[in-house]
């Protein structure tokens, strides 16, 4: 009688050779698709000149304020305004935007937050103590004045 041979059944193995081009799919996709974030400026600001500036490091655990001249003066007039974000607020809306900005900094870079603001050099000061009044408030001490890089008038 004859024997009948019984081979194990294996799997074959798993080709690998496209695991490089989904990869690379991947990531066109999410380059393709990913928005950076900026804001739409309601308000013309020219930061004035210094000479000493430094960058900020960490922008990640930055919040932006702009104050200036708005674009529609037949909307807002024509006195300096103050931009959070995408929309022209009052002095009272400061504090609740810095500690929204707050909240969403990584709990490692919470220590390094810092405000910008970027004023024009024709806003009236003001406004400008007004927004400092309301972050001393918001318990955020570490302020930024944006400059252009240049040789002071």
């Amino acid at each position: 009688m004859g024997r009948i041979n019984k081979k194990k059944k294996t799997l074959p193995e798993i080709s690998t050779a496209s695991l490089p081009d989904i990869i690379f799919i991947l990531l066109f996709f999410f380059m393709v698709t990913t928005v950076m974030r900026k804001s739409d400026l309601l308000v013309k600001y020219d930061t004035p000149k210094a000479t000493e500036l430094t960058k900020i490091e960490f922008k990640q655990a930055t919040a932006q304020v702009f104050i200036g001249f708005p674009n529609d003066e037949n909307l807002y007039g024509t006195k300096p305004r103050i931009q959070l974000n995408d929309a022209i607020k009052p002095v009272s809306a400061v504090q609740p935007f810095i500690k929204q900005q707050y909240e969403l900094v990584p709990g490692e870079l919470k220590g390094q937050f810092i405000v910008s603001l970027r004023v024009d050099k024709d806003a009236t000061m003001g406004i400008v103590t007004d927004v400092k009044q309301e972050l001393r408030k918001a318990d955020a001490l570490k302020i930024n004045y944006s400059a252009k890089k240049g040789i002071v008038e």
